[in-house]
């Protein structure tokens, strides 16, 4: 929590809610917000209090409306010092933001009702647009003076867009430029509101890609190779998935090395050591490697130059290749040093 933020909301909304003259609106507000407890439909409200849901979302809208034009006449001083605040931080944070991202920078503990009431909050402040969560987008909260709702969800889809049509996960720097924005910083405030998109490791790209949303160990194992651009060994992989930025990251070696041998994106080179198959690499043993480095030459090679080609795409011991070579029946010394492949 920064030191800009120390608001102590509940004792903001309780101010506003006594602001509201009938007890029976104070209570769909707060319930309806989930100011002290969880969310209720108007169907829960309307039970409660003897009438219908439409009844309840008229007296919903009916009290937000009068809470709204008060709070531009002026009249809800201690909505003052949030609207400042909130505004401050918006503009630090590309001028949107999530109610989540903004909960975790005012307030203390950033819980659901905490957010529920900034929420709140941010509907009444005049300076302030916000955007309702529902398939499409997250709860969020942007600078007026920049947006207003429709404009704010058109700039969503915008860079969703943008995102399809570079087709594969990349930096909100190109982002913004498929989308004709200059300002990066803007494009990654919103991308963050959109429930279509996703980012990790500074890579942003739509949520169904595993680049920037892994779901399963699997998943999450691509992501390291890639991320180190080298082959690894099953225990550094696990250790790199704990020390990751992922959801989670629980996971034991043994699963690690089970999840590597089942998945055909990954390649063993060497002793319990991986590679991406997409670096070039093939499965087979140290045999089959030398075979088709024999095929390849379509020419005898000294054996050095065998272990020289083969080291490049198996991490092995000098000797476990040239124990191959002198062993398997399927090569031929022709001369010194020098093998070929045996004739079928």
């Amino acid at each position: 929590m920064t030191e800009q933020a120390e608001l102590n909301v509940e004792k903001v909304v309780t101010a506003i809610l006594n602001v509201i003259e009938k007890e029976r609106e104070r209570e769909i507000i707060s319930r309806r917000f989930g100011l002290f407890d969880r969310k209720e439909t108007l169907e829960q409200i309307g039970e409660l209090l003897g009438i219908t849901r439409e009844r309840v979302r008229q007296l919903e809208k009916a009290a937000v409306l009068r809470l709204k034009a008060q709070a531009e006449q002026g009249k809800l001083p201690a909505l003052a010092q949030v609207e400042t605040t909130l505004a401050e931080l918006l503009k630090t944070t590309g001028e949107a933001a999530r109610i989540t991202e903004l909960g975790a920078k005012l307030t203390k503990e950033n819980t659901r009702v905490d957010q529920s009431r900034l929420t709140f909050l941010s509907k009444l402040c005049p300076s302030v647009v916000t955007i309702d969560e529902n398939d499409f987008y997250y709860q969020g909260a942007a600078v007026a003076t920049s947006y207003d709702d429709k404009k704010l969800k058109k700039q969503v889809e915008t860079v969703v867009a943008a995102v399809k049509a570079i087709g594969e996960p990349t930096s909100i720097e190109k982002i913004a430029v498929e989308a004709k924005e200059e300002n990066a910083e803007k494009v990654r405030a919103v991308a963050s509101l959109s429930k279509q998109l996703a980012t990790l490791n500074k890579r942003w790209g739509l949520i169904k890609w595993p680049m920037v949303n892994p779901k399963n160990i699997r998943d999450k194992i691509y992501v390291i190779l890639f991320e180190n651009g080298k082959h690894m060994h099953f225990s550094e992989i696990a250790e790199s998935i704990k020390g990751s930025d992922f959801k989670r990251k629980d996971v034991t070696m043994q699963a690690i090395h089970n999840e590597l041998i089942k998945d055909g994106r990954f390649v063993l080179v060497g002793r319990g050591i991986y590679a991406l198959k997409e670096w070039g690499y093939k499965k087979g043993t140290v045999a089959d490697v030398i075979t088709e480095v024999l095929k390849k030459a379509n020419e005898p090679l000294h054996r050095d130059e065998i272990v020289k080609r083969v080291l490049k795409d198996r991490y092995v011991k000098e000797t476990t290749i040239l124990l191959n070579l002198q062993g398997k029946a399927q090569f031929k010394r022709v001369a010194k040093a020098t093998y070929t492949l045996a004739e079928a």
